[in-house]
């Protein structure tokens, strides 16, 4: 089983990836869901709010698809900068103190009701930027499952006392892992050595067809074993590695395994509880 999921942000943001990009990211988006549709894979996007404010016309097509499912991704991703670092030197948290991040959320999930006419169950903040405020505000606000981080040994959902579910990716994510745009070999070299950057899957990149291999390798493991894979793969990033070519291959073989919205496997899970007698928030 295999939930896949996406983030896209608002041209405004203005990332680096954007700057390579001749088209903006949701117009790449676009393009991405016409491989999903043809291969009839599901997909879960995490969507700034900004972009159903800024370019909704571009973005509704995406929405309307039955195979995707959408969920937030902050409403600004955490701009400006300087403030985010100042709650971090205040409250030890990047995202802000739990009033400010409840009303980010909130701000999030009512713009993509008030546009898509659908209420979101799943979150990722932006750059995983996941906090000591981050469940308590996340349940406060409805939202029933957060897939922030990087766990490569986990196999589902992982219940936090709080209320809600996490969800950690446990598939080499793609982003930090690839060479593309600006991410030359120099360029991480560099930014290795000034941040001392890891993840769970180490602080290496690859060229886009070395890393495929990885993440077929993973996910035929994972089928395997009947692990639930969980990962990300940015639109923007495989366009820019190679307009898709190799997400192709990915895909080709996504498209024989059962693929799963994020919200299908807390729908389970809840099910899996009410017939065992548990009693977790719903």
């Amino acid at each position: 089983m295999i939930c896949l999921t996406g983030d896209l942000h608002h041209s405004s943001l203005k990332t680096e990836n954007q700057k390579h990009c001749q088209i903006t990211e949701i117009q790449v988006a676009k393009k991405y869901l016409k491989l999903i549709e043809e291969a009839n894979v599901k997909v879960t996007f995490f969507i700034s709010g900004k972009c159903f404010k800024d370019e909704w016309q571009d973005l509704r097509p995406i929405c309307e698809s039955p195979l995707v499912e959408i969920a937030g991704h902050t409403y600004n991703c955490l701009e400006p900068e300087i403030l985010h670092r100042i709650w971090k030197k205040l409250v030890r948290s990047y995202n802000g103190p739990a009033w400010f991040q409840k009303k980010d959320v909130f701000k999030t999930m009512k713009i993509i009701e008030k546009k898509s006419g659908r209420k979101i169950h799943c979150w990722r903040n932006h750059m995983f930027m996941h906090g000591p405020f981050t469940e308590k505000v996340l349940f406060e606000c409805g939202i029933k499952v957060c897939s922030d981080g990087v766990k490569k040994d986990s196999n589902g959902l992982i219940w936090h006392p709080q209320g809600i579910y996490n969800f950690p990716l446990n598939i080499i994510p793609d982003h930090e892992h690839l060479y593309h745009a600006e991410r030359t070999p120099q360029w991480v070299e560099s930014w290795l050595k000034r941040y001392k950057w890891s993840d769970d899957f180490g602080s290496k990149s690859y060229y886009v067809e070395e890393w495929a291999e990885i993440v077929l390798e993973s996910l035929k493991k994972h089928e395997s074993k009947g692990i639930i894979s969980n990962m990300i793969i940015h639109p923007i990033t495989l366009y820019l590695c190679d307009k898709f070519k190799t997400f192709g291959r990915i895909l080709e073989y996504i498209a024989s395994c059962e693929t799963v919205h994020m919200s299908d496997i807390y729908k389970a899970e809840m099910e899996k509880n009410r017939k065992e007698g548990k009693e977790l928030e719903s």
